[in-house]
């Protein structure tokens, strides 16, 4: 479908869902729906929460900010505590406006359209046993802690989702999965919204996602990588920003800026590539748009 008829298919009145994987173009289709009908474009993206991110997290510009209002852009500290429960808190007072909802990380639309567990917070001294047993015995010890209805329906390779499932199996005697079992209602199901997931071409994307990051470079993301050196702590939520390890990892000496870059550049097809399959499982009642 081509971009006008695209634009032309989705409702002016219903909510609008975008998602879709990194470096795919929802950022401007939601910029055209929030021209077109008066959106408040509101971010699903969680790296694109932090102000430690602009560039790296692939933020709207400051010219696409000013064309129409932004929501739940870079307003949360790096050392904050920001979860997806407190994402659903802040995206539900927007949902009385016409909004268009973009991002791509998965786990935040699921609450949004199948509803949240009730779980409770995660102690912090929970969460620094956690971060030990990450960092000195790797993310396979981590999983091999966690239960088994839980361990099967998660991200196995996602270090951070694999993390909060023990964390909560530790802080409650109960598996993830079971918590998940007990979901109250959906803020927003997806038959109240038009929610359309870009599923582009491999090969298509990866050649953006390429392009993508020579443009950060040459924006000035090192500089921002840079910024967050003296502060940088690898396990954190914030610092999973795809290509701040590798950049990181320059500054400190520990590899050459090609280097780095090209390492960043295969860790976001691989990110990309967890998304599209996060999406291919878990939306399939939601409308495909093909690209290019």
């Amino acid at each position: 479908m081509k971009p006008g008829q695209l634009l032309a298919s989705v409702s002016r009145e219903a909510p609008a869902l975008i998602a879709g994987p990194t470096a795919s173009g929802k950022s401007a289709l939601a910029l055209e729906l929030a021209a077109r009908d008066g959106r408040v474009v509101v971010n699903a993206d969680a790296l694109q929460v932090y102000g430690a991110w602009s560039l790296l997290s692939a933020r709207p510009s400051a010219a696409d900010e000013a064309a129409a209002p932004h929501a739940l852009y870079g307003h949360v500290g790096r050392d904050a505590d920001y979860s997806v429960g407190h994402w659903l808190r802040e995206v539900a007072a927007y949902l009385s406006r016409p909004v268009v909802i973009v991002g791509g990380t998965g786990l935040y639309f699921s609450a949004l359209t199948e509803g949240l567990a009730e779980i409770p917070p995660v102690p912090a001294e929970v969460r620094a046993e956690a971060d030990a047993l990450l960092r000195d015995a790797g993310l396979a010890a981590m999983l091999a802690g966690v239960d088994a209805a839980t361990a099967a329906r998660i991200d196995r390779a996602n270090p951070a989702r694999v993390q909060r499932a023990w964390e909560v199996l530790r802080a409650t005697g109960r598996g993830l999965a079971a918590w998940q079992a007990a979901t109250g209602p959906a803020l927003l199901p997806p038959a109240g919204a038009e929610a359309l997931v870009l599923r582009p071409e491999p090969g298509w994307l990866n050649d953006r996602i390429d392009r993508r990051f020579d443009a950060m470079i040459a924006a000035g993301a090192l500089e921002e990588a840079r910024a967050a050196l003296p502060h940088w702590q690898p396990l954190r939520p914030w610092a999973r920003a795809i290509g701040a390890p590798e950049l990181i990892a320059h500054l400190r000496g520990e590899t050459d800026l090609d280097t780095a870059v090209a390492a960043a550049k295969i860790a976001s097809r691989r990110y990309a590539k967890r998304q599209r399959t996060w999406f291919r499982s878990r939306m399939g009642a939601w409308r495909s748009v093909a690209l290019p």
